[in-house]
């Protein structure tokens, strides 16, 4: 290390750092030293409003940022004092434009004129069109992944039933859906009414801009009920009818019941079985009432009770159980 230290050339080169580093310290203050003397510095403001002049209220304009970027650099006290009160405008001027595609240059307006501006961005792509207004039918709609397993959206409907929007005649024309989309939380189970906003919606369901919807929110209304089924009833007879009486059929007072339940515990039965007891029916009493149970997986059934009518066939020759009355049979009966 010494004899490295010792070199003429180490020397030499340390030396030509040194003086480098001496130069560009210079330089360096002599920079800010000029920027002090001259006071100039730049200044960026992000997402100034841009204002529109236009004279015809029955057009509309499309492609109009609602904001630019405007970036001023000039003496310090001009720029800091824009910055602070920003009193000053930047605008695009459409008045003596005709329907149609422009591209306009944004102005400033109230500026120093000691500024220098830079505008971002500089042009902006327009179309003028006609201003019109069509009614539109309101669609309720609702994400059936809300509901709670098991429920089902009967009926939705929105009030008022239909909505007015004004645009430029082109977006109008776009639109094939207005609609009104209820949204919270899931694991709903009973009918509501609630606000929903509505949209303006394209062919491929893309949200159309720049359009005024009157009103603005409609009131929906969703008939939520437990997912059901009606399944034809079955009766099954069990045991043997008393001595002397023959059971001809067995009609029940419904031909169908309602399930209730989760959609594929529901959806997998085909009818439903009612076991009626025969040794109940005499020639006196012919009505059996049945209790009804929720089939496996299902929640209830209504109605919950069944009537059953026994049409029966009387043998007068067989002798009655003790206590069984067995009734003379008329040869002609009432009709």
């Amino acid at each position: 290390m010494d004899k490295l230290m010792d070199s003429p050339w180490f020397l030499r080169i340390m030396a030509l750092l040194l003086a480098f580093l001496l130069f560009f310290s210079v330089k360096a203050d002599e920079d800010a030293a000029n920027s002090a003397n001259n006071g100039t510095i730049t200044e960026e403001i992000e997402g100034v409003e841009l204002e529109v002049f236009y004279g015809d209220t029955n057009l509309m304009v499309s492609g109009l940022p609602e904001m630019a970027d405007l970036t001023i650099s000039g003496p310090t006290s001009a720029v800091q004092t824009t910055r602070q009160l920003k009193d000053f405008t930047l605008f695009v001027d459409l008045r003596n434009l005709p329907i149609g595609e422009h591209r306009v240059p944004i102005q400033t307006e109230n500026l120093s004129e000691q500024l220098r501006v830079q505008i971002d961005p500089a042009f902006v792509d327009i179309t003028i069109e006609e201003r019109v207004t069509q009614e539109f039918r309101i669609d309720p709609e609702m994400n059936e992944r809300l509901l709670k397993e098991g429920f089902v959206l009967e009926e939705i409907s929105a009030e008022p039933k239909t909505a007015s929007v004004t645009g430029p005649k082109s977006v109008i024309d776009a639109i094939s859906f207005v609609k009104a989309t209820v949204t919270g939380e899931p694991g709903v189970n009973e009918s509501f009414t609630t606000e929903a906003r509505i949209r303006v919606l394209a062919n491929d369901l893309t949200k159309l801009e720049n359009v005024v919807i009157e009103p603005e929110v409609a009131e929906v209304s969703a008939k939520i009920e437990e997912y059901s089924k009606e399944v034809p009833v079955t009766i099954k007879q069990n045991g043997e009818a008393p001595t002397g009486v023959t059971i001809e059929s067995l009609v029940p007072s419904s031909e169908t019941v309602r399930i209730y339940g989760p959609k594929s515990a529901v959806d997998a039965l085909k009818e439903y079985v009612v076991e009626v007891n025969a040794g109940i029916v005499t020639p006196t009493d012919t009505t059996v009432e049945a209790e009804l149970k929720a089939p496996p997986g299902t929640t209830s059934v209504s109605p919950n009770t069944l009537k059953v009518e026994a049409e029966i066939r009387v043998d007068e020759t067989v002798e009655a159980p003790e206590g069984v009355e067995i009734p003379e049979v008329s040869e002609n009966p009432p009709s």
